[in-house]
């Protein structure tokens, strides 16, 4: 097959994919990733075909976190500027799937990527590092962590189906009349709606481990868990002062706030110094696009702005992070316990399973986030049995085989609509 994938986002919107091109090529299929131009490199590197799309995935983190935990303001902070790019993104993007026999799309592409499939006549699934897109009654929708299980739970899913699909819907008439130069679909379709008959139904592909979030049993038969969607690069060489950092002391905590970018980062990384400081503990802090450095270097604490999880969790003692999918899941993967502050998004979803699965406390709120209370926390996560059931859920994460799983789901998909 020639496959072409549309992803948009930070590195945890596009590293998942790139490990999945990499599956898919290692199955015989050509594959197209296209994604923010910043990632060009970081994709050149793996020897995957790559299109750069218009726009800073920076902005947008910018305005999720400014939104906060509201489903509908988190949507509507980004739509404006979701808008103001679409012309350059689409136009782009659209060209990538010329000639493609299938077509992958994440999250900000549910919608287009799927209409442009479906007037082309051409299959395709939707991947998401979250629970999105199938109602159910067992857990609540990632943006709406603090709505119980059940109808509620029900209801959240699908009130941010609609923000999502109304959200969208609003700008796409006066975005495709003022660039007709761009191969816009001539519609709009929902990727899930139940009139179609299953084979030509997108697939809804959720890349986390059934061993995290189990797939509820009120879930359609299109959407499927697949398993973490890791990549690992053996290649990796640390730098000398990471090296000699690790082996001056013992197991580090590592703080890392990914790429949220806050306005308050100073604030947040004095208090997690404190923290640390209070516990007598060393700590790697990696800065990423938040890119706070204090003016006075402690001498237990290494800065540096990014270390592939892989290779760096499995060596430190306890993760301190923003709640992120992909972190999250490079720390179950690691069998350390986490320490959730959640800024806004699905970050409390995560914060809340982190605590519910017992690998770590309850999530620190960044409103809520002193010294002491992650200094409390720190401690706590000291307990043999939040140690022990870390330990056993990084066993059981490392023994899967996500990439796998989704390149035999795709391969079905595409035999299945062909067939049919």
């Amino acid at each position: 097959m020639k496959i072409t994938i549309l992803t948009y986002g930070s590195r945890g919107d596009v590293q998942p994919f790139l490990a999945l091109a990499l599956g898919l090529q290692g199955h015989g299929h050509e594959v197209k990733l296209a994604a923010p131009h910043r990632f060009a490199g970081f994709v050149g590197e793996h020897h995957v075909p790559f299109v750069p799309l218009a726009g800073d995935p920076e902005e947008i983190s910018v305005r999720i976190n400014a939104a906060g935990t509201n489903p509908v303001r988190v949507i509507a902070s980004i739509r404006d500027y979701v808008f103001s790019i679409a012309p350059q993104v689409s136009r782009a993007a659209f060209a990538a799937c010329e000639g493609a026999d299938f077509l992958i799309h994440s999250f900000l592409f549910t919608v287009g990527g799927h209409s442009w499939a479906r007037e082309h006549g051409v299959p395709d699934v939707s991947v998401q590092t979250f629970p999105m897109f199938a109602p159910t009654r067992a857990f609540p929708n990632p943006a709406a962590a603090q709505f119980p299980p059940g109808i509620l739970s029900y209801l959240s899913h699908w009130m941010t189906a609609q923000a999502f699909w109304f959200g969208g819907n609003s700008g796409y008439g006066p975005a495709r009349r003022a660039h007709p130069d761009v191969d816009y679909p001539k519609k709009l379709y929902w990727p899930f709606d139940k009139s179609q008959p299953l084979h030509l139904r997108t697939s809804l592909l959720c890349a986390y481990s059934p061993n995290v979030l189990p797939r509820p049993g009120d879930w359609p038969e299109h959407a499927h868990v697949t398993g973490y969607l890791f990549l690992d690069d053996e290649n990796y060489q640390p730098p000398h002062e990471l090296v000699d950092f690790l082996s001056a002391g013992d197991a580090p905590i590592c703080v890392n706030f990914g790429s949220m970018v806050n306005r308050d980062a100073e604030r947040i990384s004095r208090e997690a110094l404190r923290a640390v400081a209070s516990t007598n503990r060393r700590a790697i802090m990696l800065t990423g696009w938040g890119g706070y450095h204090p003016r006075q270097i402690q001498e237990d604490v290494l800065y540096l702005d990014a270390v592939p999880h892989y290779w760096l969790l499995p060596r430190c003692s306890l993760l301190i992070h923003h709640g992120g999918a992909g972190t999250t899941a490079a720390g179950f993967r690691a069998g350390i316990p986490q320490i959730v502050i959640p800024h806004t998004a699905d970050q409390p979803f995560w914060g809340k399973r982190v605590h519910t699965l017992g690998v770590g406390p309850a999530p620190i709120s960044i409103g809520q986030l002193s010294a002491r209370r992650l200094a409390s926390a720190i401690e706590r996560v000291g307990a043999a049995d939040i140690q022990s059931r870390a330990r056993d859920l990084g066993q059981l994460i490392g023994a899967e085989h996500g990439v796998d799983v989704a390149v035999k789901l795709i391969e079905g998909h595409f035999y299945e609509y062909r067939n049919s």
